[in-house]
């Protein structure tokens, strides 16, 4: 049975995430490279207050997804295939191996530096569930203006889209859209308009301070969020991880990628457990687990168990 390894975006984040990690020697020493790459005891960055900034949010999801991951690998529990959902996307490209985390951690700093500083207020994503794209678009595109914009963001079932936008041409998509049937329609705690076109000035900023970046060849599949494909090239999951933040997540079709490729263990690395459930509802044939909720030494030998039985 093939695994794949999924890495958390923003809003998985709680305070104390990194010194809620196990006492391992590969976490331990994920969290010595972040204090020398950031100049600071990283474990600053985990508390409530930091984590009301974007770029502490960011820097500390990408440390503790990373740290995880590798605390499992050097248990024997190794991925067949990787995918993460926004700034997950980085962990998941270290661990494919197109990066090195030194790198991945200045290129999230400034990732969410250009983010925070774009829109300081008036802006923010929600979230529309019971709807599908089809019902749901043209509901956006009939409220979007030049001067209210709000676009399609995230596409993580297909009954649970996300949307960014002005706060105020949100809420008049979730008026129409609760009219159309939508079970619930909220605003989420991200001050942010991500993977929209807002963001474009963002992605033109990463390709270029990529120019300074060393890329691999990955060395196992990594699914894009802006494609949903499986890519199997640098260039490729290059171009992702810039153009992502100003288009939106497929996350459904990219973790249906995986299930075509033969995942039948999704492992959501630390913290959270979103990816998790939304696996267990896509994918009821395949098994799926996270390791806040299972513990590391538990998550490991269930990777490894059922590793052995496809051997």
């Amino acid at each position: 049975m093939k695994s794949a390894f999924l890495f958390p975006g923003q809003g998985s984040q709680k305070a104390g995430m990194l010194h809620d990690l196990p006492q391992h020697a590969s976490i331990l020493k994920t969290l010595l490279e972040a204090n020398e790459v950031l100049d600071q005891d990283v474990l600053l960055w985990d508390t409530e207050e930091a984590l009301q900034s974007t770029v502490a949010v960011q820097v500390t999801l990408l440390t503790a997804e990373v740290a995880t991951a590798r605390a499992l690998m050097s248990e024997g529990a190794t991925p067949d295939m990787v995918a993460g959902h926004s700034v997950g996307s980085f962990s998941a490209a270290v661990i494919a191996g197109v990066l090195n985390f030194k790198d991945a951690l200045l290129l999230v700093k400034k990732r969410g530096e250009l983010m925070e500083s774009a829109y300081p207020h008036g802006y923010g994503m929600g979230v529309v569930l019971g709807l599908n794209e089809r019902t749901l678009l043209p509901i956006i595109e009939e409220i979007s203006t030049s001067t209210h914009p709000v676009f399609l963001a995230n596409v993580n079932a297909p009954d649970q889209i996300t949307i960014a936008g002005m706060l105020s041409a949100i809420e008049n998509v979730f008026e129409i859209a609760r009219r159309k049937g939508a079970r619930k329609a909220h605003f989420l705690n991200v001050s942010v308009p991500s993977h929209c076109a807002l963001l474009q000035f963002v992605s033109d900023a990463l390709e270029k301070a990529f120019e300074e970046i060393s890329f691999h060849e990955p060395r196992i599949p990594y699914a894009g969020n802006r494609t949903a494909r499986a890519l199997s090239k640098a260039r490729a999951i290059r171009e992702d991880l810039a153009l992502s933040i100003s288009n939106p997540v497929r996350w459904y079709d990219a973790t249906s990628v995986l299930f075509e490729l033969g995942a039948r263990l999704y492992v959501e690395m630390s913290p959270g457990s979103v990816l998790t459930e939304l696996a267990r509802s896509a994918f009821t044939d395949a098994r799926s687990l996270s390791v806040s909720e299972y513990g590391l030494q538990t998550a490991s030998i269930l990777i490894q168990r059922e590793k052995a039985r496809s051997v």
